[in-house]
């Protein structure tokens, strides 16, 4: 819990920007330089991300956006769509999604570190439950709400 404290926090859209720049295989020090000059690419995914919005926050607040590159982040408030897009771009893993009232939920079949990743970065307010259940350590998880 200590970990996820000291963490810097993001919105949840940038950290989605962050993990689209990841994904085209960039090191953390490569995606840090091309954000601060301006150097990105036009997304044409179904997201349709303006990376602008990264330089931005890397002028705004440049060790903010050094630190969650480098050592990890903790989204600021979490959607269950915007973590079935963060597990999508981040984890290249497709979640159902349970959109019942009360009962919403996403689930998705993950190895241990994916599982790992993704609950260092869930905000507050939301618990993964599952495990793995293969012999190849994976297994189904699902992330959802805390209920008071």
């Amino acid at each position: 819990m200590t970990e996820t404290l000291s963490k810097v926090k993001l919105s949840q859209w940038d950290a989605l920007l962050v993990e689209s720049l990841r994904s085209l295989g960039w090191s953390d020090e490569e995606l840090l330089r091309r954000v601060e000059a301006g150097e990105l690419p036009v997304d044409e995914s179904e997201y349709q991300f303006d990376y602008a919005q990264l330089t931005h926050l890397a002028g705004e607040q440049p060790e903010v956006f050094r630190q969650a590159v480098t050592q990890g982040y903790q989204i600021k408030y979490n959607t269950i769509r915007g973590i079935r897009s963060w597990i999508f771009v981040a984890l290249g893993k497709e979640a159902g999604l349970e959109l019942e009232e009360g009962k919403e939920a996403a689930e998705v079949t993950l190895t241990e570190p994916e599982h790992k990743r993704l609950e260092s970065v869930l905000s507050f307010g939301w618990r993964i439950t599952g495990g793995p259940s293969g012999t190849d350590g994976t297994g189904v998880y699902r992330i959802e709400p805390i209920r008071r």
